[in-house]
Parts: C-alpha cells; sequence; structure tokens
C-alpha cells in the first residue's frame, strides 16, 4: 500500500456530497439553477479525478493499492475509514465521474415540475459520491453502506423521475429496491460471519489487508458460507440469470440516464465485488464454486441474448443484452485464466462507454416517436440519419466488431476461456452469434424500410446530444484501437487473482495487433 499525503479519494466523494447537500438544503436555488450548479460540481469532480490519476496514482505498480488514507472510525468493531485505489478500482472512478457529466447534459431538457426542479440533478451528484466511494473503499464495512446507501436516490430516480407510467415506475422501482436489498441482507450476514468466527479481532478488522489474513485462518464451512453470502449479493447486481428480472423492468421505465449510470457504472459494482472481495478474500471457496459459476456465466449469456431478441420494447432490449455481457464478464472473472481476468476488467470499461450510448440513443429515439415499442418506428435512417448511424456504431461496439471497444475484451475472455476450457468457450461464441442477431435485426426493423407516422416527423439529433454521443464513441475507438494500455495496467491484477494461461494478455493483445 502506498499512503497518501493528502486525502484525495475523500475529497472526490465529498465533493459531489456536498454539492447533493446544497441543492437538497436551498430549494429556491436547486430550481433555479439546479442543473447549472450540478453540472460544475460534476465537471470539478471530473478534473480531480484525472489530477489524481495522472499526478497521484503510480502506474508502474497498478496491483498495488496506492493513495491509501486509514482513521479509526469505529474501532470497537473493527471499522476504518479506509480508502485506497488499484489500477481497475481507479479506472472505474473515472468512467463513473466521466458519465455524470454526460447523463446531465443529455437529460437537460427533461421535464420536470416546478417544485421538483434541479432534484433529479442533485440525486445524480449523491449517486455519484457513492459510486466513488464503493470503487475508492479499503473497508469492507465501508463498502457494504455504500453499497446500501446507494439504493435511496436510485430508488427515487426511478420512482419518481422515470418515464413510464406513475404505477409502472413505482412497481419497477420497488422491485429493484426488493432485489438489492435482499442481496445486501445476505452480505450482512456474511460479514458477521466473519466477524462472529475469527479467532481474533483488531481495530482494522474489515480493512482489505487485515480481513484478507483473517479470512484464511477459518474453517472452509465458514469461507464458503461468507464467500456465497459475497456472490448472492454480487450476482443480483452484475446481474446474473436467474436473479436478473429487476434490470429489464428498471431500464424500460427509467429515464435514459438513470439507465446509463445504473447499468453502465453501478452494476459493475457486482462484477468488482466479486474480483476486489470474494477472490482476494476466499480464493478457496471461489474455486471449488468456479465450474457452477461458469455454468451461471454461460447460461447467462445465452439467456441474456435469446431475451434480448425476443423483445419488442427497445429498452427492454438493451437491458437483456447487458444480462449476456455480464456473462462474459462473469465467464472471465471465473474461469480461472490471467488471460480472461484481464479481458473481464476490460469489458467492464468498454461495456460502460457502449451501453451508455446505446441507452442515451435508444432513449432519444423513443422520446421522438412517442413510444419504445420497435414495431411502430420504420425507415428511420432516412429521418434521423445521425441517430441511426450512431445507434449502429454503437451497437457494433457492444456486440465486438474488431477496431471498437468491445473486440479486445470479448476476444480476450474467448481466448482465455478456451485455454481452460473448450466446452465453455465453444458455448460462449455461441452468445457472440446471438449477439449480431439483437443488434442487426433491430437495427433492420427500426432503421430500414419505409417510415412509419408519426415518427415520420421526427428532427434528427441537435447539437447538444451530438456533443454528448461524441465523447463515448471516441472512447469506442480510442479503446478499439489503442487497448494496450489499459490492458498493460489490468494485467498485474489479473495474475495476482487468476491462475493458469500460458501467455500474459499484454502478449496475446501485442501478437493479435502485429
Amino acid at each position: 500500500m502506498v499512503a497518501a499525503s493528502f486525502p484525495w479519494l475523500t475529497t472526490l466523494v465529498a465533493v459531489p456530497a456536498l454539492g447533493a447537500l446544497v441543492l437538497g438544503a436551498a430549494p429556491g436555488l436547486r430550481r433555479r439553477f439546479g442543473r447549472s450548479i450540478a453540472l460544475v460540481v460534476a465537471c470539478l469532480e471530473l478534473v480531480l479525478a484525472v489530477v489524481v490519476a495522472s499526478v497521484h496514482f503510480d502506474w508502474s505498480a497498478p496491483a498495488s493499492y496506492q493513495v491509501v488514507e486509514s482513521v479509526a472510525w469505529i474501532p470497537q468493531m473493527g471499522v476504518s475509514w479506509a480508502l485506497g485505489v488499484n489500477a481497475l478500482a481507479l479506472v472505474m472512478i473515472l468512467l463513473a465521474v466521466a458519465l455524470v457529466p454526460i447523463v446531465l447534459i443529455a437529460g437537460w431538457d427533461e421535464d420536470e415540475d416546478g417544485g421538483r426542479a434541479g432534484s433529479y440533478a442533485a440525486l445524480v451528484l449523491a449517486l455519484e459520491a457513492f459510486m466513488v466511494l464503493i470503487f475508492a473503499a479499503f473497508d469492507v464495512v465501508v463498502f457494504y453502506i455504500a453499497f446500501e446507501a446507494m439504493l435511496v436516490p436510485l430508488y427515487l430516480m426511478i420512482g419518481r423521475y422515470g418515464t413510464g407510467a406513475g404505477a409502472e415506475r413505482r412497481a419497477a422501482a420497488m422491485k429493484f429496491l426488493l432485489y438489492s436489498l435482499a442481496g445486501g441482507l445476505v452480505m450482512l450476514g456474511g460479514l458477521v460471519a466473519l466477524w462472529a468466527f475469527a479467532p481474533a479481532r483488531t481495530d482494522t478488522f474489515f480493512r482489505l489487508d487485515t480481513l484478507s489474513q483473517v479470512a484464511s485462518t477459518l474453517g472452509g464451512a465458514v469461507q464458503m458460507g461468507a464467500f456465497v453470502s459475497f456472490m448472492v449479493a454480487f450476482a443480483i447486481k452484475a446481474p446474473m440469470v436467474p436473479v436478473h428480472t429487476w434490470l429489464p423492468d428498471t431500464a424500460a421505465v427509467s429515464r435514459p440516464g438513470t439507465s446509463v449510470l445504473l447499468v453502465g457504472v453501478l452494476d459493475k459494482i457486482g462484477t468488482f465485488g466479486m474480483i476486489a472481495l470474494c477472490l482476494r478474500l476466499f480464493p478457496t471457496a471461489a474455486e471449488q464454486a468456479r465450474w457452477a459459476l461458469v455454468a451461471l456465466a454461460v447460461v447467462s449469456i445465452i439467456w441474456g441474448g435469446l431475451a434480448a431478441n425476443g423483445q419488442d420494447d427497445i429498452m427492454r432490449l438493451v437491458s437483456y443484452t447487458s444480462v449476456s455481457h455480464f456473462g462474459f464478464m462473469v465467464l472471465g472473472i471465473f474461469i480461472g485464466s490471467p488471460i480472461a481476468m484481464v479481458g473481464a476488467m476490460f469489458y467492464m470499461v468498454a461495456h460502460g462507454v457502449s451501453i451508455a450510448a446505446m441507452f442515451l440513443l435508444s432513449g432519444w429515439l423513443a422520446r421522438r416517436g412517442g413510444t419504445r415499442d420497435m414495431n411502430a418506428y420504420g425507415g428511420m435512417q432516412r429521418i434521423t440519419p445521425v441517430l441511426a448511424g450512431l445507434w449502429l456504431v454503437s451497437g457494433l461496439a457492444s456486440i465486438a466488431l474488431p477496431g471498437l471497444s468491445g473486440f479486445v475484451p470479448e476476444y480476450l475472455v474467448l481466448m482465455g476461456t478456451w485455454s481452460v476450457s473448450p466446452a465453455a468457450g465453444l458455448a460462449a461464441v455461441l452468445g457472440v452469434v446471438i449477439a449480431a442477431v439483437y443488434v442487426l435485426m433491430p437495427y433492420q426493423r427500426v432503421f430500414t424500410g419505409d417510415p412509419k407516422a408519426p415518427a415520420s416527423a421526427a428532427a434528427d439529433l441537435g447539437p447538444r446530444e451530438k456533443s454528448v454521443i461524441a465523447p463515448l464513441v471516441a472512447a469506442m475507438v480510442v479503446l478499439g484501437v489503442w487497448s494496450a494500455p489499459l490492458v498493460g495496467a489490468l494485467t498485474p491484477i489479473a495474475e495476482a487473482s487468476a491462475a493458469g494461461a500460458p501467455a500474459s494478455a499484454q502478449a496475446l493483445v501485442e501478437g493479435s495487433t502485429k
């Protein structure tokens, strides 16, 4: 660990939290300038995160926890205010803080009644604070508190500020809350078991470095029980089949910006937790459960793709594609190959970029046409050519077209999986074939053919919307053609978490590039 001379990570948590508190405490200010203030705060947060990443993080040691700060918080329970990041955590923080300004600008003209004007922007800032805290947490109790607390702004963003009918929004918000709370309570049971069965307890008991040592001394049954409790919470969040059904219901009625943050960042807490907590704290239990989790991951890949192909609601379709993509991530995490592990971590970033664009573009399409039903559309490439072209590019990035962001991570996951289990690799390849169908067929239905009323009168993307999508498309291209820096940063983390591949992911990517 490398200690910080200044509490940079606490500052990153505090800036959006203070912005949300100011807007919440000053209704007049929030109604008049809420969106503008939130955007300024979000941009300041992005600048601070870039400073931390470029100045205060040593990229030559990406697997080490750096910028670490630790202060006793509840020493009687072994809880510390401990924050620290390795390369994966820092990259996820950068993804989160980069998407927040995009979400705020994308939803700039969304309607809010006079009494609630600016409230959605305040909730976005509150959610940003929890996102940063989750990825920066070096104490498992701090992680758990943020894991549960983020449900409050998300519940309000879904139930109060969604796009569906009132009853539909509230039902989706409640389903999301119940699933998430159930997973959190199971995880809490695992934390209690670790405390109860530990042979000794210190005032830093729940810090990652201490807890990993303690967990290794516990009996196999206790380790497995704690591992399962953590995995249930993270499988719900990921989301994996069969605990995935909350996602399409939620995404269908949420604002596009809410879905961007939920699926693009917050659902990655599931895969992040599997890597940072499950593999680190319970490596033996993870090895014992490996093939069961690989099987579930393959089922998620195929089931998510097939379900996506059966949708008429474009927002539900996009959300089901994510179920399939998360299957690839979980497969890469647990197959036991460093190459596949790097692919899974890269996938977390690449998917966050492409799915953000797909949700925003699909939401703008539904807003123009007045419906999410794809059967109501046709020939939109003649009416909204920019929107159509960008939707296709984003879809191709999500299904791993070479040269775009999804190709390298999916290639690494498949190659790493094949090196361990050709059967699992072949099954995952079937998901690649299905993915081509769930992107190209909807494109044909919505954007080709003859235009249909009333969508035939829709306007194409305006300057603000183009400015929102431009950095996402740029990121898709950069991650597709210049993947070596990110692969190099993630490889040491993967090699510390998984074993079994004959070559490094870095060498594989460089060889394929040549």
